[in-house]
Parts: structure tokens; sequence; C-alpha cells
């Protein structure tokens, strides 16, 4: 039983202000500002500090502390951290080992047509750690201390969890991983053709987030929404496909 969870990440109207910009055809997604001073990272040390100061018309920068996840390592890693109600909606769908997040932001920028989300990386989970129960000698949680992962500077909540896999990032923003629908506005999406309705967590079923039939609405402010598509075929292709296409970029 395979979960596809559209995860999203980065800078928007809320969270930094702006959407994370399109740098010469890729698409650089900003890290939230660190709100809880759990971070030992800044912006400037990721070199993203005048594409944040423009990002926030000049609410952060370089010397600015950012909440720097998911990390994407060289060695194609990836961590993720979640807490409170976000990782208890994720424990509830029981997300973990062999399930695949799919992450997606706001972004502007370069001739992509204004604000609008899109898919900009994925994560095949391998292992997920609870913090609290975490062992010091656990090779991922070792990983995670030495490059400084903010759920293992501190806890954020006392059900921090952090996942770990494989996975990477898109260097161009193609059209293949938009979700906005051309024109906007942006959280009306292109519906993948496998996605029914009452298909994912937290998306309504009414007519009116189901406006045509390729076409949905993304709901508010959540971060996690869980797709359960179970040994189907035709969503795990559409899967490769996405994820071909980030690797292809």
């Amino acid at each position: 039983m395979m979960r596809i969870i559209f995860s999203r990440k980065g800078f928007d109207s809320t969270a930094g202000g702006g959407p994370s910009p399109i740098i010469d055809g890729r698409p650089v997604s900003l890290p939230i500002p660190d709100t809880k001073g759990l971070s030992r990272t800044t912006y400037g040390s990721l070199g993203l500090g005048d594409l944040t100061s423009k990002a926030s018309r000049g609410k952060y920068g370089a010397k600015e502390l950012c909440h720097h996840d998911p990390m994407f390592l060289d060695d194609g890693t990836v961590m993720l951290g979640q807490c409170s109600s976000s990782q208890g909606h994720l424990s509830k769908q029981g997300v973990g080992p062999g399930d695949v997040f799919l992450f997606f932001g706001l972004f502007e920028g370069d001739a992509t047509g204004g604000k609008h989300h899109r898919i900009f990386g994925w994560m095949n989970i391998a292992a997920v750690v609870e913090v609290s129960k975490a062992d010091e000698l656990d090779s991922h949680v070792q990983r995670a201390i030495s490059v400084d992962h903010p759920h293992f500077i501190g806890m954020h909540a006392g059900n921090d969890a952090v996942y770990f896999g494989l996975g990477g990032t898109a260097s161009r923003a193609s059209d293949a991983l938009r979700l906005t629908v051309p024109g906007g506005p942006v959280g009306l999406w292109r519906r993948p053709p496998w996605l029914e309705r009452g298909g994912i967590t937290y998306f309504a079923d009414k007519d009116e987030n189901w406006p045509a039939p390729d076409r949905m609405y993304r709901v508010g402010n959540g971060q996690e929404f869980v797709a359960n598509v179970g040994e189907r075929s035709v969503p795990r292709k559409w899967l490769d496909q996405i994820i071909a296409e980030i690797k292809a970029s």
C-alpha cells in the first residue's frame, strides 16, 4: 500500500512574505524563516541572502536564520522534519517507508505566468525517526546532527519526527511539474488523472472544490495532503513520470 504525499514547503505570502523565485529557469525553494530559535543556518550560508531579501521585501536577508527543512544533500539523501498537527496527520495516515513525498511550493519568475504552485522535489521514504526516542548511535540520527538539521537541534513539539530517504530537486521549471492551471488562480490545480474525489486528505469532494473533471481547488494552509494509492498502477506510473521529470530537468 503506497501513499503519495503532496507536501507544501518554502516561502509563500504567509511564511516569508512572497513566493520563491525561478532563476534562469530553475525553481529555488526558499526555506521559511526560523521562528523557534532552533536553527544554526542562515540564508547567507545557503547562498540565498539576496534572493531571500528580494522575496521578503527586505524583511529577511543573509544574516537571518532559516528553518532549513527539507534538506537535500549532495549524495541524494533527503531529510524532512515534521511535528504538531501535521505530523499527527502523517502518522494517522500511516505514512512511512515506501511512501513518497512530492514537495511543492509557491513560485514566481521568468516566463511562467505569474504566481503558481509547482512541484520542486521528491523523497522516497526509507526510515522515520521519532526525535524523542532517537538513538544517537543510529546512522540516520548521526547524519542529521552532522548537518544541523533543525529538528535535532531542539524539539519543536512533543511528536517531532524526521523522515529520511533518497530524492532530489528539479533544476528547471518544466510545465509538467506545474500544479496551478495556466492563468490561475493559484489555488486552482490541474487534477492528476488518477485522483478521484475523496482520494486525498483535506481536499473536500464538494462540487465547488472540483469545478471540472480535470481541475480541483487546493485547500487553505495545510502542509501535508495524503493520497493512499494502494497498489494501483495508474498513479504509480504518474508518479514515475513526475520523478523522471525532476531527475531529467
